[in-house]
């Protein structure tokens, strides 16, 4: 009877001794490239693929204490957060930083509604979080952990690390717009039930971002000497997906009169608007002005181009995974406040004809 014989087992030390380093060199090869050179990083891995070597995740997680993973934490289960095209091209620029580092992206959606469960269980060398706001139980399960933490759209915690823009401000300038266009009836929409409504917190409306927004939008109405009350200026909470923002505007477009305005805080929102007012048979912007918030890709190729406040989803995902790097690495990282601008398309002009009158209508504000 013949024996099998089993192909001894490389180990880090054959490597070593193959390439002329030490195990250590070998080690940060595979778990910490920055801490050599390219050159020898690049030799190591050579011998390593001569001699077959594979490493074993499970020991290297317990000889680093990492796993080669950063996590995103979703506000909103998979199949909901990947019906906003901006949430994909955000993770176009983590991606980007994982890959050119070597690390691998987990996604961390809520479990059964729950991002505590998901956060208390989460195998990830870092968390980067959405919308999140200063006082969710799910920042201080992180604390707990001693896990390195960036906030993404979620501004006000103090000690943390965060990205993202002047939502404030940016709101401001996309009412200031439509207002110095001439339009006095317009309807706000904006998002419910998105971020913090879902993070063990059912009663909650908006997130922190989306107020901000609506703060900025406040201000520049009462600039021009409208309250957020007043008949003309209404404000409706939809889900952040297009068929939702669709079937609202539709509703809106049946009014008489009807805005001569839909504001989106959100330029998936106006994808479905852009749907529904067509679908009336009615022309952008020539009967109704309709502006966005995001700058996707998608906006661009509307017809018309659609006005927004661009916000680079790639530049805000690649500056929040290039901090989590950072951190991960025990190095200091600092607050980073992206551009935001006004972009302007087709979707925006003067309202119709005998359309520019002031605040005062018959119309009440509404809650959706």
């Amino acid at each position: 009877m013949t024996e099998k014989k089993h192909k001894q087992r490389v180990t880090i030390k054959d490597i070593a001794e193959r390439a002329g380093v030490s195990k250590a060199t070998v080690s940060f090869a595979f778990n910490s490239p920055w801490k050599i050179t390219d050159a020898t990083r690049q030799r190591v891995l050579q011998v390593a693929e001569e001699l077959e070597y594979v490493p074993d995740p499970l020991a290297r997680t317990l000889a680093t204490k990492q796993v080669g993973s950063i996590g995103l934490l979703l506000p909103d289960p998979i199949q909901e957060a990947f019906k906003n095209p901006y949430i994909v091209e955000l993770l176009e620029g983590i991606g980007a930083v994982c890959h050119g580092e070597d690390l691998s992206l987990t996604i961390l959606p809520p479990v059964k509604g729950l991002l505590t469960h998901t956060v208390r269980t989460a195998l990830v060398d870092a968390i980067m979080t959405i919308g999140i706001g200063p006082d969710h139980e799910v920042l201080s399960i992180i604390r707990k952990r001693n896990l390195p933490f960036v906030i993404i759209d979620g501004a006000g915690l103090s000690g943390s690390v965060q990205v993202g823009i002047h939502d404030e401000e940016a709101g401001y300038q996309l009412l200031r717009h439509i207002l110095e266009l001439g339009h006095r009836r317009i309807t706000i929409l904006s998002i419910k039930n998105l971020h913090e409504a879902i993070v063990d917190a059912p009663t909650a409306r908006r997130s922190r971002i989306l107020d901000l927004r609506l703060q900025g939008a406040y201000r520049a109405l009462r600039e021009w000497g409208l309250e957020p009350e007043d008949p003309g200026i209404s404000l409706c909470l939809v889900d952040a997906d297009m068929d939702s923002a669709s079937g609202v505007t539709e509703k809106i477009l049946e009014e008489q009169p009807g805005p001569t305005a839909l504001v989106c805080f959100a330029d998936v929102l106006a994808l479905g608007a852009y749907g529904a007012i067509k679908k009336k048979g009615l022309r952008i912007p020539e009967d109704i002005t309709v502006v966005g918030f995001d700058g996707i890709r998608f906006s661009r190729l509307l017809e018309p181009p659609l006005t927004t406040i661009y916000q680079s989803g790639y530049d805000k995902g690649y500056a929040a995974a290039s901090l989590a790097v950072k951190l991960i690495r025990g190095l200091p990282g600092q607050d980073i406040v992206l551009p935001a601008t006004l972009r302007q398309g087709g979707s925006s002009a003067p309202p119709p004809p005998g359309n520019r009158s002031p605040a005062g209508m018959d119309k009440q504000r509404r809650y959706v």
